[in-house]
């Protein structure tokens, strides 16, 4: 597989995630931290900065460069992009820590809140010639002691077989390939949609200049967004992916962990067909 290949404009998709972002004000909250804890952390960070440009002897015309760079990235509106693939994974990490039930990872940049709600067997939106394996992901959602979460949520949303987010590439139908899925009464549920491909983030913005001058990749492997609620519970938000595929392990977002890799099984009727749970903890 290339390193690259054509993708929406970071333009585009970076502008769109910064929009999402800033019209959810429950997301983008005020996290109430006292000013000491601001100055930790602050002084932390700049530490971290000042030490890097000591330790590798930065110019003026890197600084100058690091500058300019982090000016784009604003004007570009990737900062959530850029944050969500670089940063979120620690921050992730280190709430797990203090969390039971399923594994969690990063939300990323593409999520959309308030889309259509769906049966517990569901099909998610689709075009009517939507390519790809098709898939089914069955399972149920519980409570930690094993008791069924009757109407638990699940919020799925993922890249079609181009690597490609509806709302954030033109072209794509709004709402195409994402839902909410209300479960059973038993906590089942089942969900019919297509196996989603590889996708490079956005590389003709700063982010992707950085990914460049670096001599990084820019691909995520294949994979379901899952973002799992129940009243009374702490939501889950996680991906799930796929055994065997590309950039498994070295994943530029390094989100991937063992739990979440599925395997598939592709039936008679050319279904890839799966089971995978999701545990809950009390809130």
């Amino acid at each position: 597989m290339s390193i690259t290949q054509d993708s929406p404009t970071a333009a585009r998709s970076g502008a769109s995630a910064s929009e999402s972002f800033k019209a959810s004000k429950e997301r983008r909250g005020a996290a109430d931290t006292s000013p000491e804890r601001v100055s930790t952390i602050v002084s932390a960070v700049l530490k971290g900065v000042h030490a890097a440009i000591s330790d590798h002897d930065v110019t003026y015309p890197e600084f100058q460069a690091a500058k300019a760079w982090l000016m784009e990235v604003g004007e570009t509106g990737e900062w959530p992009l850029f944050m969500d693939v670089f940063v979120e994974h620690v921050v992730e990490e280190v709430a797990s820590r203090q969390q039971h039930g399923t594994k969690g990872t990063i939300e990323g940049p593409y999520y959309l809140p308030n889309q259509v709600r769906l049966p517990s067997t569901a099909v998610l939106p689709h075009r009517d010639d939507e390519a790809g394996t098709p898939l089914t992901l069955s399972g149920q959602v519980r409570d930690l002691d094993g008791t069924p979460l009757a109407g638990a949520e699940i919020d799925t949303w993922h890249a079609d077989s181009d690597g490609f987010y509806s709302g954030f590439a033109p072209g794509l139908p709004d709402g195409n390939l994402r839902g909410v899925v209300v479960a059973g009464d038993d906590g089942q549920f089942s969900i019919s949609t297509v196996q989603p491909a590889p996708y490079q983030i956005p590389t003709d913005g700063p982010t992707g200049k950085m990914i460049e001058a670096a001599g990084w990749h820019p691909w995520r492997p294949a994979h379901l967004h899952i973002m799992v609620r129940a009243a009374g519970h702490r939501t889950i938000t996680t991906q799930l992916y796929f055994a065997g595929g590309d950039w498994l392990d070295s994943d530029v977002a390094e989100a991937v962990k063992p739990e979440l890799v599925l395997e598939p099984k592709v039936d008679e009727t050319g279904i890839a067909r799966v089971t995978y749970d999701f545990e809950l903890e009390q809130a």
